[in-house]
C-alpha cells in the first residue's frame, strides 16, 4: 500500500479503477492482522485467510495485466466506450469516461507494469501466508511434537 500511495502522491501516477480494486485485498489483510493481534487463538486461521485473500489479489492483478496487454476486455469503469446510438449518448460517454484508462501502462520497469509487480508480490505473500499457517504450531511450541 505504501508503494501504491507513493506512486500516486509522490510520483503523480493516478490509479485507474483496476488499480484501486487491487488495493482492497491489502486493506482486508490489514484488518485480519489487527484482529489476529488481539485474538491470538485466531492467528493460524488468520494466516490462511490472508493467503486466500492474496489469491484474490493474484486474480485481480492477472486480470489487470490481461487488460493492459489487450488479452481481455476491461470493465465499463475502465473507460470502455461503445453502445452509443446518438451523438448525445456518445458525448455523454466521453464526458463520463474516467481520466485514467486501465488498458494503458502508466509505468513499467524492465517491461513489467505496476500490475505485474503487484502480481509477483501477491504470489509471494500468498505463499508466505500459507507456509506460515502450516508451520505456526511447530514454531509456537518450540519444535518437537505437534500434539503436546
Amino acid at each position: 500500500m505504501l508503494g501504491a500511495f507513493g506512486f500516486q502522491y509522490i510520483v503523480g501516477l493516478d490509479p485507474c479503477v483496476l488499480c484501486i480494486y487491487q488495493r482492497w485485498p491489502y486493506v482486508a489483510v490489514a484488518g485480519i492482522c489487527i484482529v489476529a493481534l488481539f485474538a491470538r487463538s485466531w492467528t493460524r486461521p488468520a494466516l490462511f485467510a490472508c493467503g486466500a485473500i492474496f489469491v484474490v489479489g493474484i486474480a485481480l492483478a492477472a486480470y489487470h495485466i490481461g487488460v493492459e496487454q489487450g488479452w481481455v476486455a476491461g470493465t465499463a469503469a475502465c473507460g470502455a466506450t461503445g453502445g452509443a446510438t446518438t451523438v448525445d449518448q456518445l458525448r455523454a460517454q466521453i464526458m463520463n469516461a474516467p481520466a485514467i484508462r486501465c488498458d494503458e501502462v502508466a509505468w513499467s520497469l524492465f517491461g513489467i507494469s505496476l500490475a505485474g509487480y503487484n502480481l509477483l508480490i501477491s504470489i509471494a505473500l500468498a505463499t508466505l501466508s500459507c507456509v506460515a499457517g502450516l508451520n505456526w504450531r511447530r514454531r509456537s511450541f518450540g519444535g518437537g511434537s505437534r500434539f503436546r
